[in-house]
């Protein structure tokens, strides 16, 4: 159960379709409820959900909470009723375990919940309680992991780790001499949780003293407007909006670096960003953020560089000091397609199935 899904953008919703295919793959019977969105796998089978009574008064106070509703009205609704359902996976946070969790656990069916970022400072207590119901828990990163821990779930019940990569379907890795001299991509959507104004400007002031420096960041949302004016006060930078896939891998690929400036807002964080992942994957050396660390799921702190979160002057250091030495960045490129290795979808999902098994011995 998710409240978006693709074409919806977002790693989420990635996440959600290749974790599907995965589980379709292993032979395993999939059915999915969302909100927005119109991407059913193969193999799986789309969860009807109908308004009620319940549903329309929880949109009142939030429409995640009406398809929380809407979609554990629906358990009743699965070939088999709630007794042919093995258990529910939810991709989300409190919002929707809050009206998940009590229907699961009056029909005695296991809820799993995988958190993909950091949680809202607002409506712990409500989290706390929420969470009770889950039998286990996947957070992606050390980040949420804690942040569940803080709301009462027991280390126990978290498994880490992030979300998986499509390795095969990625293009090799471009060796150093052929990338693009002064390349710096940024991947995500144009939110200020991405940090991508910090970027900007950080950008504009290294690139004073470096002619021929060229920022492309790939992506859209609610801040391209204000994000356009910042990019307008000075030459090279270039807003792409949403690229495919494919298109996202070459740019990526033909970078000489990598950048994600993510910050923690009150209501929302990273979780372990698949965009600067897939960027190891493709050998281009990562800086991220402290609130964008990969750690634990990449444990070699060598594969990556990370600046303090919000520091023009930190994220302008770690560029110029990885830019300058050539070297650096081929080490970073090697160790960080070597820490790829291990994020293949179905070694991921594999994971996932294991930790199932776990939790409900």
């Amino acid at each position: 159960m998710s409240y978006r899904v693709p074409p919806e953008p977002g790693g989420m919703e990635r996440h959600v379709e290749r974790l599907t295919r995965e589980q379709i793959a292993a032979g395993h019977q999939v059915s999915l409820a969302f909100r927005h969105g119109a991407c059913v796998p193969g193999g799986a089978a789309r969860i009807p959900l109908r308004p009620s009574a319940a549903s329309r008064v929880m949109a009142t106070v939030s429409d995640r909470l009406a398809f929380a509703t809407q979609a554990a009205q629906a358990l009743r609704t699965v070939p088999g009723g709630p007794r042919g359902v093995d258990l529910v996976h939810l991709h989300g946070d409190h919002v929707e375990a809050l009206v998940l969790g009590p229907a699961c656990w009056r029909t005695g069916v296991p809820l799993f919940v995988t958190v993909h970022a950091t949680l809202s400072e607002r409506h712990r207590r409500l989290a706390r309680h929420a969470f009770r119901y889950a039998a286990g828990f996947v957070a992606l990163g050390g980040a949420t992991a804690a942040d569940l821990m803080a709301r009462g779930v027991e280390a126990r019940r978290i498994l880490v780790m992030s979300s998986g990569l499509d390795l095969s379907r990625m293009p090799p890795p471009v060796p150093a001499s052929a990338r693009e001299p002064g390349l710096i991509v940024s991947v995500g959507t144009l939110n200020p949780m991405k940090g991508h104004a910090l970027l900007i400007t950080a950008f504009h002031r290294l690139s004073r003293d470096r002619p021929g420096l060229r920022l492309v960041i790939a992506g859209d949302g609610p801040e391209r407007d204000r994000l356009a004016l910042l990019a307008a006060a000075g030459p090279g930078v270039t807003l792409s909006g949403a690229l495919p896939q494919e298109e996202v891998y070459d740019l990526v690929g033909r970078a000489q670096l990598f950048v994600l400036a993510s910050r923690r807002l009150a209501g929302k964080g990273e979780g372990v960003p698949t965009a600067a992942l897939e960027a190891l994957a493709l050998g281009t050396p990562v800086i991220v953020s402290s609130h964008a660390t990969l750690d634990p799921v990449v444990t070699n702190p060598m594969a990556y560089r990370v600046f303090a979160s919000g520091s023009a002057a930190g994220l302008m250091a770690a560029v110029a000091k990885t830019l300058d030495h050539p070297s650096a960045r081929e080490r970073m490129g090697a160790l960080g397609r070597q820490a790829a290795e291990a994020l293949d979808w179905p070694r991921v999902a594999r994971r996932v199935e294991d930790w199932y098994e776990t939790c409900l011995r």
